[in-house]
């Protein structure tokens, strides 16, 4: 026993354990019992009411056509799982055109939005020009429109481009978002500038400055600006709507549509179809969830 624990009086055997089972906080602070189970309670509330609705279609499409799917009380797992609902919404509808479309359209935004964002976001942060706070100003005030207030004005313009009934049309109005030129912008304000210093004073100029050291230091908010591009392609329904009327140029949530307007009473093949949606965007984050959170932090608007 050392002297400052005889001096003190506390066993260290008796005094070890209580600390071990104590629970606190990231700050050291402890936590009471009750406060932890009301912590896991919210957060179970908030799993049942985000990923419940999803777990319920998936456990519906695997349902077959003799299992009751609303029996009282309800049964959450299929007795007996098949994926012949999958293979009914092939035979319904070419779905697999649809999602190759959607596919196109995605990764054209993707890519556009990733160029275009990471552009305008370093130009908005490092260069010194005159009028570069009405810039950043109008990308700020272009988030405050509504995407219904200015379609009849989009659906002109592709119309006189000639883009009406093309994948182009569908991409051009969401090439670069005005959310994703902020988050490129702020993440590369929170750059130390002595790199780029040091860089200038050694020759470099700014397409070098921004090639090799300000865009490798914000992977983590350009897979934020992917993740963000592909979902807003693959998940939007009202433009492609309005500028496609081909049939085989329909994207997926397009067709899904008609798949649920014919389809209405039959439950497990919407569910199939809604999974079919989905799926690819579960893929894209897990493959890219290391670098989504730490690009929030980079993009973080500064306070």
């Amino acid at each position: 026993m050392s002297v400052a624990e005889k001096v003190q009086g506390v066993p260290p055997a008796v005094d070890a354990p209580r600390r071990r089972g104590r629970v606190t906080d990231e700050h050291g602070k402890r936590v009471r019992v009750w406060e932890l189970a009301l912590r896991y309670v919210l957060l179970l509330a908030v799993l049942a009411l985000t990923v419940g609705p999803f777990l319920w279609q998936l456990s519906t499409s695997l349902k077959g056509p003799t299992e009751d799917i609303f029996s009282s009380p309800p049964k959450f797992l299929p007795g007996d799982p098949t994926l012949h609902n999958y293979e009914r919404v092939a035979d319904t509808i070419p779905v697999w055109d649809y999602a190759l479309n959607s596919l196109k359209v995605a990764t054209a935004n993707v890519v556009t939005n990733c160029v275009g964002a990471a552009l305008a976001g370093y130009a908005l942060a490092r260069l010194r020009y005159r009028g570069r706070r009405v810039a950043t100003l109008v990308f700020i005030l272009a988030m405050l429109v509504p995407v219904e207030g200015i379609i009849i004005a989009q659906f002109t313009t592709m119309r006189e481009l000639g883009l009406n009934n093309t994948l182009v049309g569908v991409v051009l109005p969401g090439c670069i978002g005005a959310m994703n030129v902020l988050l490129m912008r702020n993440a590369f304000l929170n750059l130390p500038y002595e790199i780029e210093e040091a860089a200038f004073v050694d020759g470099a100029n700014a397409w070098q400055r921004f090639l090799r050291i300000a865009l490798p230091s914000v992977k983590g908010t350009l897979a934020v600006v992917a993740i963000f591009a592909f979902m807003g392609a693959w998940d939007d329904f009202l433009w492609p709507l309005i500028v496609l009327s081909d049939p085989e140029k329909f994207t997926l949530t397009i067709g899904l549509n008609y798949l649920h307007g014919t389809f209405a009473n039959d439950e497990r093949l919407v569910a199939a179809g809604t999974v079919i949606a989905v799926a690819p965007l579960i893929a894209l984050f897990a493959c890219l969830q290391r670098y989504f959170f730490r690009g929030v932090g980079e993009g973080a608007v500064k306070g």
